[in-house]
């Protein structure tokens, strides 16, 4: 994609932010009552409901809970459409893409781009692509790379989120924080485990590793990875885009 179109994606989503933070009150968590899916830590959970995606939304990108963990502010990032039929779920964005405002806005998302053989315009048509990480803000840097993504975003929004895409029929488990949240208990022992037995789990989920760079050792220890999965990957997509 040009120079010129790239300023107009990050131009649009600089618009579309909050220029001001906005505190939520539903959205404060003094006093746990809900349990996340799978998780130990019990957050509360706002009980109001939304009418369209669009608000829902908007309520998300205005969520403040977990503002004073969050080193750069809240920032969250994600996209979706009611008539989305693939959905990212990934970790929590990066340096960058806090940024920008622009999901998988790095080298990353250059290498999941590949894997799926789509181009920037499809990635982010989100009428088509949803992109619904499990983390929805920066959560800072950890001894070993980016801590991971912040419980309270699945537990606040994730179910009402995926209640408002009645169409995806592929989803991308990217990571084990992904991997955990959706497969549960049919989860391998590893990551590598799980993305080999990806037969196990379609067509509804794909698991794959994260495609940072620093990953590269791993690709290198598992051809399969490029040989068998990611073709279908490929295939599946395709299939889906044409629909």
């Amino acid at each position: 994609m040009s120079e010129h179109r790239t300023s107009r994606i990050i131009a649009h989503y600089n618009l579309i932010e909050p220029k001001k933070p906005r505190t939520i009150r539903a959205l404060s968590v003094p006093k746990p009552s809900c349990s996340m899916r799978g998780g130990e830590d019990k957050i509360a959970v706002p009980e109001t409901r939304y009418a369209t995606l669009a608000a829902l939304l908007a309520a998300v990108r205005d969520c403040r809970a977990c503002e004073a963990h969050l080193p750069l502010g809240p920032r969250p990032v994600l996209r979706a459409a009611e008539t989305a039929r693939i959905l990212i779920v990934g970790q929590a964005p990066g340096a960058r893409v806090h940024a920008t405002g622009i999901p998988w806005d790095d080298l990353s998302g250059e290498r999941l781009r590949t894997w799926m053989g789509v181009d920037q315009e499809m990635c982010y048509d989100e009428s088509r692509v949803a992109i619904i990480p499990m983390g929805y803000c920066y959560p800072g840097r950890g001894s070993g790379g980016d801590k991971p993504p912040r419980r309270e975003c699945a537990a606040l929004w994730l179910d009402q989120l995926l209640a408002r895409l009645p169409r995806i029929e592929l989803t991308l488990l990217i990571g084990q924080y992904a991997q955990r949240h959706f497969l549960g208990s049919r989860r391998k022992p590893s990551l590598a485990e799980t993305a080999k037995a990806w037969r196990e789990y379609a067509p509804q989920y794909v698991p794959l590793p994260h495609p940072s760079p620093r990953n590269q050792p791993w690709f290198k220890q598992h051809p399969w990875f490029e040989q068998q999965l990611l073709p279908m990957l490929r295939a599946r997509i395709k299939a889906l885009s044409a629909r």
